[in-house]
């Protein structure tokens, strides 16, 4: 229990000190107008109480993320904990609060954009690309899952996987369509309350049962994970929690509450706040998972006997430690948080399309035309075997948070703050995702040796690159 408690306690202490730093470094102006004022449209700017917008984006960037992504690290051991904490802190806090407070800056618009104003042209364009196949990924895959898994609790032949994936898709339709303040800005603060609840009455179980989570000691950060030698914790563990710890998916989802926030000075509770919020979800989900079955080698044997399948694990664990409350709340975790994150991440795609092509959205008409190809598009992919694809979302998502870093670490140098602040996590997450998708099964699988030197080598590649474009500012200066 020490370990939890003292990683709670440093991510706590964490959000208001270094929190209160990148809030510093970014000088914020509490007098400038956000874009939920200077564009005001009643649809996706709408400024919206500071609560209210804590709790939307938290369950933005949470769904399942940081339960499903605590779970299978868990596997790797206590080092799961040192990752959350540090991750979540220094990269993950980072890249949410910059990223979020960008989008403030540049009237809300999609990172995308704003990245190749720092990283170039070419760069736009794969992070483009890149934002929108994650996206709609996201959207297809929280469409389906939720359906089957309906269909399984409801057996009744008139649900079908089909109806029930008609329902969830017009669901995501009207929330895609529909100003934010209609179905997001009503449903998503309730939902919001309850998947905290969750993860507090996890917590306070643990306590009550008195369960033996692993302590994270010399002796016990090395690698637990089943996969031995297939599975090391570099770069598997840090690709494995990304929610949690740092997630490029946070970044589509700034622009959202970025056109909804009242004053500048909201941006640290919310975009660092929810990242802080996320990593405490993640971290007690971490330690159920690694005592609730007796130990992190009898996880290991359950997640194997059971393909690897979270869901079947927050099932377990919600039903056994809370009874039948804990049966709902399973439910509303394994079922809605991912409904939760469907529809905001089509609603991002949307957003995203429209600061493309410069699409207003002010017309329902124009909404109803982009979103109905986006989910034309999602239909037609949802036909297909998704399960290699989905192999690669983890990748994707974390390769996406390394260009935001890069942003961030782009921007603070132009303005001569500290940059080493991004810089250290945008190099650590290059050399993770470099080095997975060159000895991962999914990927090249070549030798370890060589994946890790050639992951160094691009790494090396970006400092000096980064330092020439340095001295040309300062030259210039």
């Amino acid at each position: 229990m020490i370990t939890l408690l003292v990683s709670i306690a440093i991510l706590i202490a964490g959000y208001f000190i270094y929190g209160k730093v990148c809030e510093q470094i970014f000088e914020i102006d509490p007098d400038r107008p956000t874009p939920a004022f200077s564009r005001a449209d009643g649809v996706d700017f709408v400024a919206l109480p500071r609560w209210k917008s804590f709790l939307i984006q938290f369950l933005n960037i949470a769904g399942l993320g940081p339960i499903f992504g605590a779970v299978a690290g868990a596997m790797w051991g206590p080092v799961a904990f040192l990752w959350i904490v540090l991750g979540c802190l220094i990269a993950g806090g980072v890249h949410d609060y910059f990223s979020g407070m960008l989008c403030v800056r540049n009237a809300g618009k999609s990172f995308t954009e704003i990245a190749g104003t720092y990283l170039g042209t070419p760069v736009r364009l794969v992070l483009r690309i890149l934002t929108f196949v994650l996206l709609i990924m996201v959207g297809v895959v929280f469409f389906i899952g939720p359906a089957h898994i309906i269909a399984e609790i409801v057996d009744h032949e008139f649900f079908t996987v089909g109806i029930i994936s008609g329902c969830i898709l017009f669901y995501y339709l009207m929330s895609t369509v529909l100003p934010v303040d209609k179905i997001i800005g009503k449903l998503y603060p309730v939902f919001g309350i309850i998947f905290l609840f969750m993860s507090a009455a996890i917590f306070c179980a643990l306590f009550y049962y008195d369960l033996p989570i692993m302590e994270l000691q010399l002796a016990t950060v090395r690698n637990f994970h089943s996969g031995g030698t297939d599975y090391p914790i570099f770069p598997m563990l840090f690709i494995t929690i990304a929610c949690g710890a740092v997630s490029g998916f946070h970044a589509t989802q700034s622009p959202i509450i970025a056109r909804c926030l009242k004053s500048e000075k909201e941006g640290k509770p919310i975009f660092f706040g929810t990242m802080a919020t996320e990593g405490v979800v993640a971290l007690i989900w971490a330690a159920a998972s690694m005592s609730f079955f007796g130990g992190v080698r009898e996880l290991n044997v359950f997640m194997a006997e059971n393909g690897g399948n979270a869901a079947v694990v927050v099932n377990k664990v919600c039903n056994e430690l809370l009874g039948p409350v804990g049966g709902v709340l399973a439910l509303i975790g394994v079922v809605v948080a991912p409904i939760t994150s469907g529809d905001t991440a089509f609603r991002s795609a949307r957003l995203l399309v429209s600061d493309i092509f410069k699409i207003s959205q002010k017309s329902v008409t124009k909404r109803l035309l982009l979103s109905g190809i986006l989910f034309a598009l999602a239909l037609l992919i949802s036909q297909t075997d998704f399960a290699i694809i989905w192999r690669y979302f983890a990748w994707t998502n974390q390769t996406l948070a390394t260009f935001v870093l890069w942003t961030i670490a782009v921007y603070l140098c132009q303005r001569g703050n500290l940059y080493w602040l991004a810089l250290l996590p945008a190099t650590f997450m290059t050399m993770v995702v470099v080095s997975y998708i060159l000895i991962a099964p999914e990927g090249f699988s070549l030798p370890h040796a060589i994946g890790y030197g050639i992951a160094i080598g691009v790494a090396v590649v970006l400092w000096f690159l980064f330092f020439r474009y340095r001295l040309q500012i300062k030259t210039r200066s």
